[in-house]
Parts: C-alpha cells; structure tokens; sequence
C-alpha cells in the first residue's frame, strides 16, 4: 500500500491592484487590505484593526499552518509505529502459523493411536488392587511359617535349631 503523503507550499505571492473597484452593492460590504503597508504618519497613533497590513496577517497564517503540518507530521508518525507494530505482529502470527502446520503435517496420528494402544493394554495387565493385597496376604504367611521351621530345625551346614523340639 503506497503512502500519500500531503505537501503544503507557501502561496505564491499575489499582487492586488493598487486601486479596486468599487464593490457591488451589498449588505456588509469588506474593505479590501492594501496592497502596500500604510505609512506610519504619527509615532503612537492606533491603526484600526480593518487596516492591519497583510503581512502582520500572513505569518498568522503561516503559523496555524505550520502549526497544522507538524501535527500531521506527528499524527504520520504515530500511524507508522502502529503499522510497524501491527506488521511485526502479523510476521509473528505467519511464523506461528507455520510452525503448527509443520508440527502437524510431520505428526504421525496412526503411530500415536498404535502406541496408546500398546500403554492401555500394559496398563489393563498390572496387577489391581485385590491381587495385591491377595500376594501380600500370602507372602506374611509363608514367611512366617519359614521363620518357624528354620528356628526350629535350622540351616543344614549353618547352624542347628534353635527352638526345642
């Protein structure tokens, strides 16, 4: 998207006419401003607003129009941070975007669903709860009894028994 970007040119200088005509008639009729600054005849003497010479009026003009340019200009300037922002935000968003397509066209969904398979059924083979119990049961008594018989008749080649007969 290409920038237009406005110029504003100081106006050409223009020339009035020394004498106007007279104005045609109207209900407010405006006196035209000299072309060339009045002389000054008294030192101290008020000039009336209506005669203020154009070029006390033109750098007021100038003024507000500098003055409007250099908040275009920055108005400009705030719009390209924005737009800085706003593409690297994009260039980020793309390079996610990428990513996750990349990520999940190299995913191989067949050897996932094989491989939760194969844990569920590893899982469903331990031993639940009741086996456990079951196998813990059985291993106090038999090492109880085998307590008992080696202290009674001992270790053949160690040591005799321990308990009376």
């Amino acid at each position: 998207m290409a920038k237009i970007e406005p110029t504003v040119t100081s106006p050409a200088p223009v020339e009035t006419p020394a004498v106007t005509p007279p104005p045609a008639p109207s209900p407010a009729p405006a006196a035209p401003a000299p072309a060339t600054p009045a002389p000054a005849a008294i030192v101290g003497s008020a000039v009336p607003a209506s005669a203020e010479p154009a070029s006390r009026q033109e750098p007021r003009g100038l003024d507000q129009l500098s003055r409007i340019e250099e908040k275009a200009a920055r108005i400009e300037e705030k719009f390209a941070r924005y737009e800085a922002v706003l593409t690297r935000a994009e260039a980020s968003l793309e390079r996610s975007a990428h990513k996750v397509d990349a990520a999940a066209g190299t995913m191989d969904f067949a050897a996932i669903r094989g491989e939760i398979a194969n844990l569920r059924s590893r899982v469903d083979a331990t031993p639940r709860a009741g086996t456990l119990f079951m196998t813990a049961i059985v291993t106090a008594v038999l090492t109880v009894i085998l307590t008992i018989l080696v202290l009674k008749f001992g270790v053949p080649g160690l040591f005799g028994g321990l308990l009376p007969r």
